[in-house]
């Protein structure tokens, strides 16, 4: 089936039966539900990224509570979305996605942002990145591209990407999308 631009290769009853249809459609984008018998979709997200990390995969769900979020979040999920979106909210979310942003339903931003303020200064990590690493994540963050950073801060393109691969590194993430997460929740894009 083909809705503006999007095709279903495929759907599972539960989390192993999405493993097996992500490794026999490889898709771009899996859209997962949270709860799922035999497998949730936490347990899914993470088996599938660890087999095919390429997938991005959005969690869908009617449950709104900051345990599996944290979790999604934590194990990959390219965005976190709840059941009750309008189809056009949906929509415009999932282009979000191919832009390279991370879509989530509204009010899930400020509770993580929330959720990382009031963890003990000790416990984050940022403290590992150079004041440089920090502008350019903070850029990023407010959805810059790499060739508009570079041209703010009169680098190469090449450097803005290996800047961020290092932040990468340092913060222990998997991808760009979780980096991308990690630079809201702590305020990147509103302090740097």
């Amino acid at each position: 089936m083909l809705s503006r631009g999007i095709e279903v290769t495929g759907t599972a009853g539960d989390g192993l039966e999405a493993l097996e249809k992500a490794r026999t459609t490889r898709p771009e984008v899996i859209l997962m539900d949270i709860a799922m018998p035999r497998c949730n979709g936490v347990e899914a997200l993470r088996l599938i990224k660890r087999e095919l990390p390429e997938i991005k995969i959005v969690m869908m769900t009617s449950i709104d509570d900051d345990e599996n979020l944290f979790n999604a979040i934590k194990s990959g999920a390219s965005g976190y979305l709840l059941k009750s979106l309008h189809p056009e909210e949906l929509f415009s979310l999932l282009a979000e996605l191919e832009r390279g942003e991370i879509p989530l339903s509204g009010g899930l931003a400020a509770r993580i942002l929330h959720a990382v303020a009031c963890e003990p200064d000790n416990a984050r990590p940022e403290h590992k990145l150079s004041p440089r690493q920090k502008k350019v994540l903070g850029m990023v963050a407010r959805g810059m591209t790499y060739k508009e950073v570079a041209a703010a801060l009169n680098l190469r393109e090449r450097t803005i990407k290996y800047h961020m691969e290092r932040i990468q590194e340092l913060l222990q993430l998997e991808n760009r999308t979780q980096l991308i997460a990690y630079a809201a929740q702590n305020g990147f894009d509103r302090s740097w």
